[in-house]
């Protein structure tokens, strides 16, 4: 069973920067294909970052603001967010996939959830 606990949200100003965790249960990113998503009140899950054969995807809204890494020895995925933005607001989600999914930016094609970490950006 693949468990994933996200950490490093919080309420931050606008221009600042922010680095969530996603802890995950036993050596899964070398099984599963990885990414990051959020949810804004109202609003769909929204894909944001995802481990890519040949190079990683990002949305366009965070493209060259946001970083998406791992430390395996840790267990441990990662989504550095720098310059961010109001619009940047909202609950943000790890998640697993099989591996066939590498690259995926369809919430629903991603098996396992963390419970999310809620990200503020005040203007």
């Amino acid at each position: 069973q693949v468990q994933l606990v996200e950490s490093g949200g919080g309420l931050v100003q606008a221009g600042d920067s922010l680095r969530l965790s996603c802890a995950a249960s036993g050596r899964i990113f070398s099984n599963y294909a990885m990414g990051w998503f959020r949810q804004a009140p109202g609003k769909e899950r929204e894909f944001v970052a995802a481990f890519r054969w040949g190079g990683d995807i990002y949305a366009d809204s965070v493209k060259g603001r946001f970083t998406i890494s791992t430390n395996n020895a840790k267990n441990t995925m990662y989504l550095q967010m720098n310059s961010l933005k109001p619009e940047d607001t909202a609950v943000y989600y790890c998640a697993a996939a099989p591996p066939y999914y590498s690259g995926s930016t369809y919430y629903r094609e991603y098996d396992y959830w963390g419970q999310g970490t809620q990200v503020t950006v005040s203007s």
